[in-house]
């Protein structure tokens, strides 16, 4: 079979040998599928938390984590004063450092974190009086 393909205005003719056929499109073979059930059933939102997030104390007075990560420094000390503003630890996250500041003044009743300590997104890690 004889081709004729034009570039940049000059034509050229080429010849090409068919090997497949085709008339009849080709399905991509991407091993089994398996579809998911008609219905699927979200988890409660207090399974989804971590269980320290479940504490009944009030909201307030917590410092939650906005991440999961790791603990790289701890800032603050039980019975240190705060500002609001101030930072209390900065969690490394996917190689990004993220700085947990305190969200209104107090005093720091007890933190319950310590560098190199794994937290998940909402686990307490600074409590305050």
């Amino acid at each position: 079979m004889k081709l004729q393909i034009s570039i940049d205005g000059k034509t050229f003719e080429a010849e090409v040998e068919v090997l497949e056929d085709d008339a009849q499109p080709r399905q991509p073979n991407y091993g089994p599928y398996h579809p998911l059930p008609a219905t699927v059933q979200s988890m409660p939102a207090s399974a989804t938390q971590a269980p320290a997030a479940r504490e009944s104390a009030d909201e307030a007075k917590l410092c939650r984590s906005p991440v999961t990560g790791v603990v790289i420094k701890v800032n603050v000390e039980p019975g240190q004063p705060i500002q609001a503003h101030d930072p209390i630890v900065v969690l490394e996250a996917m190689k990004m450092e993220t700085n947990v500041t305190a969200h209104g003044s107090g005093k720091v009743k007890s933190v319950r974190v310590a560098k190199g300590d794994s937290v998940k997104v909402n686990q307490v890690v600074v409590e305050f009086e």
